[in-house]
């Protein structure tokens, strides 16, 4: 595995999914607020950091587990993004953080938890913004397991559901629970898909 094009492949992701939500920003809230702010990449405003910890907790290892186990039956395919790391061992760590913490965690926040739900829930409210993001999120998750199967099973509903049920679960923490802040998430997301690629590699 070549570690230098996964970084780069990572970057070019985070700047791909980082382009609307720029543009976006650029014709309508330039003025008003800072990019990053904008976006809820700012320091979060966590009330009980203990709970949130919990939260952590449960949220890694019950998001791992069904993604561990339920995915690869739903999707009937064993084949997810992190098996690229499959039997590797402590030699795909790097790249595993990689993918993890940028190609995947990082441009995902930002689209989906950043830019779709933020902008949503000004205008709609949370419920109706948390549950269209985390729709889109499931769908897309459900889209890219479909083209590896090479066709559209009912069963991929089952795909929708449970991603949608963690990107709906992502967008609570950051509007609920972190002050708008999407980096609590980032870093739950990123840790859940870096102990998936853990356990395909041991």
């Amino acid at each position: 595995m070549n570690t230098v094009s996964l970084l780069i492949s990572a970057v070019i992701q985070v700047l791909l999914f980082s382009f609307i939500p720029f543009i976006f920003w650029l014709f309508t809230s330039r003025k008003q607020d800072n990019f990053f702010v904008w976006l809820g990449l700012t320091r979060p405003n966590i009330r009980n950091k203990v709970e949130l910890l919990w939260l952590y907790i449960c949220f890694v290892v019950v998001g791992c587990l069904m993604i561990i186990f339920l995915l690869p039956i739903l999707s009937n395919s064993p084949e997810l993004a992190t098996s690229q790391f499959a039997a590797q061992g402590s030699s795909a760590i790097i790249p595993a953080i990689i993918y993890s913490f940028l190609q995947t965690g990082l441009s995902e926040e930002i689209l989906f938890r950043g830019f779709i739900n933020k902008r949503l829930c000004s205008r709609f409210g949370f419920t109706i913004a948390n549950l269209s993001q985390a729709i889109l999120f499931g769908s897309l998750h459900a889209i890219m397991l479909s083209s590896i199967n090479g066709r559209f099973e009912m069963r991929m509903i089952g795909v929708v559901l449970l991603t949608g049920g963690i990107g709906w679960v992502l967008g609570w923490i950051s509007q609920k629970k972190a002050g708008g802040s999407i980096i609590p998430g980032w870093l739950f997301h990123a840790s859940s898909n870096l102990l998936i690629s853990l356990f395909a590699m041991y």
